[in-house]
């Protein structure tokens, strides 16, 4: 029943786009790009929590070991986001998906 709804939903959303490689920006620019900026800035934000956690706690080495996982994982969080992006740009460019005519670039 919901796949029926889904389905029901997107069609018209398919056939309203000019082209697959339209609908295929839009998703990109509205749905995973903001969804990676998101996720990237979680692992800064985990990056530098690590650091502090490491700063502040140099005599204890639990509290140190604790901060200096943070940072490995934030680093991690970081390079799959680039990854990621680095992905989304290719698979984009390989399927020859071009901007929309009367799309513009963020400045």
């Amino acid at each position: 029943m919901h796949l029926v709804s889904f389905v029901s939903v997107l069609v018209p959303r398919i056939a309203e786009a000019s082209a697959l490689g339209d609908l295929m920006y839009k998703i990109n620019r509205a749905v995973i790009n903001p969804l990676i900026i998101l996720i990237f800035g979680i692992a800064v934000l985990m990056f530098v929590v690590g650091i502090v956690e490491y700063m502040a706690n140099k005599d204890n080495a639990d509290a140190a070991a604790k901060g200096k996982r943070h940072m490995l994982w934030g680093i991690i969080g970081m390079a799959i986001m680039v990854s990621v992006f680095g992905i989304m740009h290719v698979i984009i460019n390989t399927l020859g998906i071009t901007l929309p005519a009367d799309a513009t670039l963020p400045k």
